[in-house]
C-alpha cells in the first residue's frame, strides 16, 4: 500500500477511483445490521464479508477502498455501551482492507473513514473532539494511508473541529461533505437528507462552507452522500471556491435504521453519464456513498 501512486494521479491531473457502499453489499452478502452501529459491528461479526466487498470493489478498479469504520466512532460506541472494542473494531477493520489489497496484488490505497457519526450538535464541539483524535490516531497507527474526514450530515463548525483535529496526521487528509437544496429558498446549503420521512437538515450556504473550510484544509474536498441531482451543482461550486482537487461520491436511495434502501433504478450507463459530467466539471476523484454499488462502480474504470 502507498499514497504515491495516488498523489501522481492527482498531480498529473488523472481520475482516482473510489470504491462505493460497505454496508448495502454486506446485506447482499448476507450480513446482519446492527441496530446501533450499522455495518460498524461487521469487521467483528462477519469479517470474510468485509473482506469480500474490499475485494469486489477492487476488482471492479478502485484506487482508494474506505475501512468499514464510518459508524465505529468512539462516540457512537460509547454511547452503546461498547467503549472497551474501540480499538478492537476500529483496528480490525483496518485490518481487513490492509489484507484484501495484499491478496489483490494490486496498487491500491487503504483511506481510513473518520466520521461524525454520533456527535449530535447538542454534545458541544469539546465533547466531540477526544472521538475524533482517538479513531484519527487507531486508524493511522494501524496503517491506512490517508485519512478521509467523512463529515458529511454535519454542522459547519462540527466540520470545522474534524479538520483542526485532523492537522497534526503525518499522511494525506480527504475532507466529505454533504448538501441539499434548501426548499425555502432554492439555495444549494451545507445538510443532507437521507430519509423519507424527514425534512431535509439544512445549514447554511454552501459556498460560505467551502471557503470556510479551505482556509484550514488543503487536501481534496469530496461531495458525498448527497443526492445526485444535486452534487453536479456542487461540484460547480466546490471548483469555484476552492483551488485544491475535487471529488464526488453522492448517495442512491435513503435510510430506514438499520438499513440503507438502495434504489435500483438507476443503470450503471446512467451513472457512468453522471459522473462522466462530473469529471467533464473539475471532479478528479469519483467514486459511491451509501446505495452505489459495485455494479456501478466498475464502468467508471474506462473513464481512467
Amino acid at each position: 500500500m502507498s499514497y504515491k501512486f495516488i498523489k501522481d494521479k492527482l498531480d498529473n491531473n488523472k481520475l482516482v477511483i473510489l470504491d462505493g457502499a460497505m454496508g448495502s453489499e454486506l446485506e447482499k452478502k448476507g450480513a446482519q445490521m446492527d441496530k446501533n452501529l450499522w455495518c460498524g459491528t461487521c469487521s467483528v461479526e462477519f469479517p470474510e464479508l468485509v473482506k469480500e466487498v474490499h475485494q469486489d470493489y477492487i476488482e471492479a478498479g478502485s484506487d482508494v477502498i474506505t475501512t468499514n469504520t464510518y459508524a465505529c466512532t468512539p462516540i457512537s460506541m460509547k454511547n452503546y455501551g461498547m467503549e472497551s472494542s474501540i480499538k478492537e473494531f476500529n483496528k480490525k477493520s483496518v485490518q481487513l482492507g490492509k489484507k484484501a489489497i495484499e491478496d489483490s496484488k494490486k496498487k491500491v490505497a487503504l483511506a481510513g473513514s473518520v466520521s461524525a457519526s454520533g456527535s449530535f450538535y447538542k454534545l458541544g464541539l469539546k465533547a466531540m473532539i477526544p472521538g475524533f483524535n482517538e479513531q484519527i490516531k487507531i486508524l493511522t497507527e494501524e496503517g491506512v494511508d490517508l485519512i478521509i474526514l467523512e463529515a458529511m450530515s454535519s454542522q459547519a463548525d462540527i466540520v470545522q473541529t474534524m479538520i483542526e483535529c485532523s492537522a497534526k496526521v503525518n499522511i494525506p487528509v480527504w475532507l466529505s461533505i454533504s448538501c441539499v437544496i434548501d426548499k425555502k429558498t432554492n439555495n444549494l446549503m451545507l445538510g443532507y437528507n437521507d430519509t423519507v420521512d424527514e425534512p431535509p437538515e439544512v445549514y447554511e450556504d454552501l459556498e460560505k462552507s467551502i471557503k470556510r473550510f479551505s482556509t484550514i484544509h488543503k487536501g481534496p474536498i469530496l461531495i458525498a452522500h448527497s443526492d445526485i441531482d444535486v452534487t453536479g451543482k456542487a461540484i460547480n461550486v466546490a471548483k469555484n471556491n476552492y483551488n485544491g482537487t475535487i471529488g464526488a461520491y453522492p448517495n442512491i436511495g435513503f435510510y430506514e435504521k438499520p438499513h440503507w434502501k438502495s434504489d435500483d433504478n438507476l443503470s450503471p450507463k446512467d451513472y457512468l453519464n453522471e459522473v462522466k459530467s462530473w469529471v467533464q466539471n473539475g471532479s478528479q476523484i469519483v467514486g459511491g456513498c451509501c446505495g452505489v454499488g459495485v455494479n456501478l462502480i466498475k464502468p467508471l474504470s474506462i473513464l481512467k
